[in-house]
């Protein structure tokens, strides 16, 4: 009886251990040969044309590749960045999900906007900084203003009526922030006008509906090549590369003034480091590569070399920067 007692006890005990070892989940990255054949989404919280869409599309394939699995490509455009960047906030962390984030989702946004449904550094796991690189003023060819003191001068002749448009794509973008910081630093007044991405708006300003916008050379490279735009300053330190005669807006008389939009990759929040490690290292690959070096230059950016850790504390403290700057501004969500 005592035996037959015993060998009960021990197969409760038994099987007991066994069901808590399947109801406790094991860790993610040990679920599975990650990325096991599954496809990866990249999703890009923009339109598709714009800056990180673009970049999004330069490193998808070769990730892809390097990784053995598809990687999608998902636009989810809304809210400068927040839309898409929400989504991601709250899929697995599994290592199927990663977000172009940038200095608007990532920085700007948590100032800008009264609530959000993410946070811009608890909810997410900083994999790779692609580059970054300054915004172009740029107005169309008809216009007639041809450097930033006409631009000025023109706005706040036009001041009772707003000062001229300048488009962007989407309120509490980087450039939007652009036009903001140059209205707070000269004191000229401008009308913002938010679209639905670079695209659009660009082909307005083009058109001449909207008198100027800032975009990367990315965007308005192509159209100021083709003699559609017309450039009148950057916004860094230093000038561009692709654009050695544009001057900085610094050079044209707003000293001090120095923006750069940055691109850089997350996962969400808890996406195991191996996991983490690996996409970095891929990312960091491809970045490394002549033909993606030249893209981003071409495109008026400097490439990053940043790891995960030196990106978590750079996104701290724009997220602290543009804090100061939003609040001596006084700028508003639209």
């Amino acid at each position: 009886m005592q035996r037959r007692t015993l060998i009960k006890s021990s197969l409760a005990a038994a099987s007991a251990l066994l069901l808590g070892s399947a109801l406790t989940p094991l860790p993610v990255a040990a679920q599975g040969n990650w990325p096991a054949g599954k496809a990866i989404t990249y999703l890009v919280p923009f339109p598709p044309g714009g800056n990180t869409d673009t970049l999004a599309r330069v490193v998808a394939q070769p990730l892809g590749q390097a990784l053995g699995t598809p990687v999608v490509i998902d636009n989810k455009g809304g809210a400068g960045g927040s839309v898409g960047s929400a989504i991601a906030a709250r899929a697995p962390a599994d290592g199927y999900t990663i977000l172009g984030g940038t200095i608007s989702s990532h920085a700007i946004n948590v100032s800008l906007y009264p609530k959000l449904d993410y946070d811009p550094v608890k909810s997410f796991t900083p994999i790779a900084m692609l580059g970054s690189g300054p915004l172009v003023l740029v107005v169309p060819a008809a216009s007639p203003y041809k450097t930033l003191a006409e631009v000025l001068a023109a706005s706040k002749a036009k001041a009772a009526a707003g000062g001229l448009s300048s488009a962007s794509p989407g309120s509490g973008t980087s450039n939007h922030m652009a036009l903001e910081l140059l209205a707070y630093q000269t004191g000229v007044k401008f009308t913002h006008v938010p679209y639905k991405g670079s695209g659009p708006a660009v082909q307005d300003v083009i058109g001449g509906q909207v008198d100027m916008m800032f975009d990367t050379a990315l965007v308005v490279g192509p159209h100021i090549q083709s003699g559609k735009l017309r450039p009148i300053a950057v916004t860094s330190s230093k000038r561009v590369e692709s654009l050695p005669d544009v001057p900085t807006i610094a050079e044209a008389g707003e000293k001090g003034f120095d923006m750069g939009s940055w691109q850089a990759v997350f996962a969400p929040a808890g996406t195991p480091k191996p996991i983490v490690d690996r996409l970095h290292a891929e990312i960091m690959k491809i970045v490394a590569t002549p033909e993606v070096q030249a893209r981003l230059k071409a495109f008026g950016m400097v490439p990053s070399t940043m790891t995960p850790a030196e990106l978590a504390t750079f996104q701290k403290a724009e997220v602290a920067k543009w804090a100061q700057v939003i609040k001596a501004a006084g700028i508003k969500a639209e």
